[in-house]
């Protein structure tokens, strides 16, 4: 009986009993803070959280400064990337060639890099001073590649049988994208696109190179006045997590709504 408390679905994935779920998340959160408790308890650390508490604006401000980063990011990158899959599979040479380009270049070189040059270099070019819109813009470019090719491989996983029953009914190639291809693609993408834009999240991390004060500069700067390292990026952790866990249960949700046989 206790084994098969632990059971799930063979096929559907559910829970065998009702209790499941609920023993098996005790079962898994005990076990990682045993390990945690334990190896916490072995620092010879002396705790500063009453230093920390004392700039807590400062976190406050930084992880607002990361929602803003983020929100705009996953929202332009997921443009970025559709432009850009579209273009990999048009028929126009020089289209698809700049998408594969601009694939390639991207995901060939560090972020960090990209950083660096987008803003001193391009971004000075410009005349353009806005640090919160350069680094916007940097984390979209460089998540939009990947995003491009997630998008692109569950568009190219329809099979052709049904992009010719969609020709042979009358169906333009809008129509065919928007009831026939996208609606299935949008099925196979979401789990690695959930991935991706968790990765878009952390990423914003890195805009710190360039004086962008969000989340992980602050703790940077609070780790500098207070010298208490593990008490300032643990909140940042924390704070990461906050933003992360609820964009991976909405993705499940929304795998679940388009969850049909095909």
């Amino acid at each position: 009986m206790l084994r098969h408390l632990f059971l799930l679905d063979e096929h559907t994935g559910a829970p065998a009993h009702r209790a499941t779920v609920a023993v098996s998340w005790f079962v898994v959160f005990l076990a990682v803070t045993v390990v945690f408790t334990f190896a916490f308890q072995q620092l010879t650390y002396h705790w500063n959280f009453a230093g920390i508490w004392t700039y807590r604006q400062k976190f406050l401000t930084g992880w607002l400064t990361t929602i803003g980063l983020s929100l705009g990011a996953l929202v332009v990158s997921s443009l970025i990337g559709l432009v850009t899959a579209l273009a990999r599979r048009s028929r126009v040479a020089p289209l698809r060639f700049g998408g594969l380009l601009y694939v390639e270049l991207v995901r060939g070189t560090p972020l960090l890099v990209q950083i660096l040059i987008y803003f001193y270099v391009v971004a000075d070019a410009f005349g353009v001073n806005n640090r919160f819109l350069v680094g916007t813009l940097t984390l979209a470019l460089f998540a939009g590649a990947y995003i491009s090719e997630i998008i692109r491989a569950g568009i190219e996983s329809i099979g052709q049988s049904q992009l010719e029953s969609a020709r042979a009914i009358g169906l333009t190639p809008a129509q065919t994208y928007r009831y026939v291809i996208f609606p299935q693609a949008l099925r196979q993408t979401l789990p690695p696109l959930a991935g991706q834009f968790i990765s878009l999240i952390k990423d914003s991390s890195l805009l710190s190179i360039i004086g962008i004060s969000e989340l992980t500069l602050q703790a940077q700067q609070v780790n500098t006045y207070t010298y208490s390292a593990l008490e300032s990026y643990l909140p940042l952790a924390a704070g990461y997590l906050i933003l992360t866990l609820p964009l991976s249960w909405w993705i499940r949700q929304l795998e679940k709504k388009v969850a049909y046989a095909t």
